[in-house]
């Protein structure tokens, strides 16, 4: 079964951990989620048939040795997991964006993880995939993406009841145009929360660019 890509691209990485390092991008096509505040809609359909062989020949075509596998959500693909395991074998540094609504008990562990939790402004908080928590580890990185103070407040409440800052690095996020990222610093501050907070740094230096 062959993947279906939406774009490889080489850029800056612009959330995370990894944040300014030069990335190569593999945006696989199709998402069984619709995020109220989604920036990547283009990739829900369409994309172009691609084998792993030549997933990797364009990736081997740029100089970064960190690739980012996202989407949409690249878990929908079958053939994610394989083509993960594939960069890892040829000596990348893998990461792996998806949504936290499916299981990712079968990636390879030498993967980072960086996994979403949906606010209820997103409008599928009733996906969240909780027993994925059980899986992460030091490496991983969990995000949430905060449109409201409801919803900051829910992010809040549910870091302190799950522990989130003990499994992995937290990160929270301001949905572009739906709230103020200093509002979101200063309720950081406030709460005293052991998260990171973090722009979009893709979106500072571009915009919301395709391929960017």
């Amino acid at each position: 079964m062959a993947l279906r890509i939406t774009e490889i691209f080489y850029s800056l990485q612009g959330e995370a951990s990894r944040v300014g390092l030069p990335t190569v991008f593999v945006r696989l096509t199709g998402c069984p989620l619709r995020c109220v505040w989604c920036d990547t809609e283009y990739s829900f359909t369409g994309g172009a048939p691609a084998t792993i062989e030549s997933v990797l020949a364009e990736v081997a075509k740029y100089p970064a040795r960190q690739v980012c596998v996202t989407g949409g959500e690249p878990l929908a693909q079958k053939e994610c997991l394989p083509l993960l395991a594939a960069l890892c074998d040829a000596g990348y540094d893998v990461s792996l964006e998806t949504s936290g609504a499916l299981d990712i008990a079968a990636v390879d562990p030498r993967v980072a993880r960086i996994m979403d939790l949906k606010a209820p402004d997103s409008g599928e908080s009733a996906k969240n995939r909780w027993e994925n928590l059980g899986l992460l580890d030091e490496k991983d990185e969990i995000k949430i993406v905060i449109a409201s103070r409801a919803d900051y407040e829910w992010a809040r409440s549910t870091l302190r009841e799950h522990q989130l800052d003990t499994l992995c690095p937290v990160l929270f996020s301001p949905a572009q145009g739906r709230i103020e990222a200093a509002d979101l610093a200063a309720w950081i501050l406030e709460d005293g929360l052991n998260v990171r907070f973090q722009l979009q740094l893709h979106k500072l230096l571009w915009g919301n660019m395709k391929g960017k």
